[in-house]
């Protein structure tokens, strides 16, 4: 390891947790090709306790999940059993009965109208199929509340079933895109998105702590969500994802550690080569790492609950894209990361970048809401920095 990485890492950590309402807790690691050349720990699992948190400590990733279930499409496009440009409904036909919200009426009622077409798999991974979150959108919230909608994260089938806040196709979104992409995978493999996961991933990778349904092995090493007030305080707050969840939520439903997440970014690193065989191809890497986006352009997010999130977007006034299923820096960015390079977010400030031109990746994980925390994510990027700057 690094000296002076190592140094200048635990500094970061260390300080990200002292700091006045700094986080409760922290792990982040950094792995080249061939196997982490850091691990760091600050702070305890749970904020008022002793315990410590650990490089093993498991975390509620939410939507790290997503480059996993991306990861379980494209096995399926690569063994040719479905096409990117394939309508969604052929899979799923409910997706079909979806929708797109036309305004609200003078009672609150919305307004709704057909899709000018079809929604489809190529659109659903790169989020311009027109859905949207709850936490991401006045009006989705507006729709759910309006109809009664389960919320996205009861981990229902219902919860996805939400409306379209635009044409397919139209413009970039953010949104529950990916959890329709878990349920094409469950209808082309006749299997729990999670099954299918253990199967053609976690098993290849060797990643032996990462599930949708916590084991009690797993759940003993939980760290605990916390909340931040307005005044900037921080709580426990003792939620749970549905155990077990009627559905495998593939845009955010998976729990996890870091040293696991770390052999899935090796498998990238390494083209789509894993441990125990390989999980894709190198094609396929490539063109996840591309953006698909043609014109459009991915961005920042807008709150609705600003209890879950805060307003905000990754490194303003740069150009950001998307591939599949990841956000593209299309410029360098001020931490060091070269233009071209991958990386995504936890709803609960996990982080974590991929670099294929220098062979390197990380990530930060915590557990604290709202989204983008005014600690933990500067605390991120001051990290990644402090990787560019010691690593070469």
């Amino acid at each position: 390891m690094n000296n002076r990485l190592k140094e200048a890492a635990d500094s970061v950590l260390t300080n990200t947790v002292a700091e006045s309402g700094g986080a409760p807790g922290v792990v982040a690691m950094v792995t080249d090709k061939r196997a982490n050349v850091y691990e760091g720990t600050a702070g305890v699992r749970e904020m008022g306790k002793t315990e410590p948190i650990a490089t093993d400590s498991v975390f509620a990733i939410f939507s790290c999940t997503k480059a996993l279930t991306g990861t379980a499409l494209m096995q399926l496009v690569e063994e040719g059993l479905v096409r990117l440009d394939d309508p969604a409904r052929d899979y799923v036909p409910d997706i079909a009965e979806i929708q797109v919200l036309d305004g609200f009426d003078s009672n609150g009622q919305p307004k709704l109208r057909a899709p000018k077409s079809d929604i489809t798999i190529n659109q659903l991974m790169l989020h311009t199929a027109g859905f949207g979150y709850e936490f991401f959108s006045h009006d989705d919230l507006a729709f759910r509340t309006a109809r009664e909608t389960a919320s996205v994260v009861s981990s229902t089938y219902d919860g996805i079933k939400s409306v379209l806040l635009h044409d397919p196709g139209e413009r970039w979104m953010y949104g529950v895109n990916l959890d329709w992409v878990g349920k094409i995978v469950e209808a082309v493999r006749g299997k729990r998105l999670g099954e299918v996961m253990q199967e053609r991933i976690f098993n290849p990778l060797g990643m032996s702590d990462s599930a949708f349904t916590l084991t009690p092995a797993m759940r003993s090493r939980l760290a605990s969500l916390h909340t931040r007030a307005e005044d900037g305080q921080l709580a426990p707050w003792d939620l749970v994802l549905p155990q077990p969840p009627e559905m495998d939520m593939g845009g955010h439903g998976l729990y996890g550690t870091v040293p696991d997440y770390m052999k899935f970014i090796r498998m990238i690193l390494n083209d789509g080569d894993g441990p125990n065989g390989r999980v894709l191809s190198k094609e396929t890497v490539e063109k996840m790492s591309r953006n698909g986006l043609g014109g459009l352009q991915s961005g920042g997010w807008t709150t609705s609950m600003p209890a879950l999130s805060n307003s905000g977007e990754f490194f303003p006034g740069l150009k950001k894209s998307w591939g599949y299923t990841f956000q593209i820096n299309d410029e360098p960015t001020p931490s060091g990361r070269p233009a071209g390079q991958i990386m995504w977010a936890g709803l609960a400030n996990l982080f974590y970048w991929i670099d294929r031109q220098n062979g390197i990746g990380g990530m930060w994980a915590s557990q604290i809401l709202p989204f983008k925390d005014i600690s933990s994510y500067p605390g991120f990027v001051d990290f990644e920095s402090s990787v560019y700057r010691y690593l070469k």
